[in-house]
């Protein structure tokens, strides 16, 4: 079970950058959050109760809130709104710094090899923005950034603090609350669309909806609780593949040797973080 979790963490999500290229023609951000939260959360809901969880602890509802906002409300709409401004495949590549973040926030010992780990996965971040080009839009680059920190926060906050086992009913409450926020942040923030709505863009939300927050959110969810956060976070080192190649074959974004070499530094630069010796008393599964 954690393993078809992980995978689906990998394979969806690493499609869902492409998703969201295609969903970005008609909505704008937080329309985007605003819509597929919507729906996946009612579902997620509705699976709970026909499933016959158990209620939510009382004790799990605020922080179920901050994750759903902190996660979906707020690293979620900003690699939305990076997608206006870099590639799909850009914005994967740099996604992949979250289990870095993970690392780094997680309370482990800070050693040499993990601040050579972060510097190197930067670096790679430079090499793909190449700042002196000036082609690449510095501002989506940050947002990405900021996003891999605030998931990777949020998602720690949700392990430590989430105790309960309902996780359709936690994970329709996490996207219910982001639904929330994109209703009343979309419309002062450009409305809910910016173009007339095209078949391809509704169709790439109700994909968001249905796999991207339905399928693999919870699938994350519950790989979060029962692997530990370096093991856990490795999926980002797949979905980067899967974006490329969506964004390349139909999107005609880049793919030049650029974008290649930065996904080699960042990976290295994760690598020196993930894959360090550890004594053979260290499980790799938490409980």
């Amino acid at each position: 079970m954690p393993l078809l979790a992980y995978l689906t963490c990998a394979i969806v999500w690493g499609s869902t950058y492409f998703a969201i290229a295609l969903g970005l023609e008609s909505f704008t951000p937080y329309g985007m959050v605003a819509a597929r939260f919507t729906v996946g959360g009612i579902l997620a809901l509705g699976l709970g109760f026909l499933r016959k969880e158990p209620p939510l602890l009382k004790a799990d509802w605020p922080h179920l809130l901050l994750v759903g906002a902190l996660l979906l409300a707020g690293s979620n709409a900003l690699v939305s709104w990076a997608e206006l401004h870099v590639s799909s495949g850009m914005a994967a590549i740099i996604c992949a710094m979250v289990p870095v973040f993970l690392a780094l926030f997680s309370g482990e010992s800070i050693g040499f090899r993990t601040w050579a780990g972060l510097l190197l996965g930067l670096i790679g971040v430079g090499v793909l923005a190449n700042p002196l080009a000036g082609k690449i839009h510095l501002g989506g680059v940050g947002a990405l950034l900021l996003a891999t920190m605030i998931w990777s926060f949020g998602t720690l906050h949700g392990k430590h603090h989430i105790h309960g086992n309902s996780y359709m009913k936690q994970v329709g409450l996490q996207m219910l609350t982001a639904a929330c926020i994109g209703l009343v942040v979309a419309p002062l923030s450009g409305g809910y669309l910016h173009h007339d709505l095209t078949p391809r863009a509704a169709l790439a939300v109700g994909y968001l909806a249905l796999f991207g927050s339905l399928l693999a959110f919870t699938a994350y969810i519950y790989l979060a609780r029962v692997w530990s956060p370096a093991k856990m976070g490795t999926y980002t080192y797949i979905n980067p593949v899967v974006a490329l190649l969506l964004g390349s074959l139909f999107l005609h974004e880049p793919f030049g040797v650029r974008m290649v070499l930065g996904l080699i530094v960042i990976l290295a630069g994760i690598a020196l973080v993930q894959f360090k010796r550890q004594g053979p008393a260290l499980a790799e599964e938490v409980p």
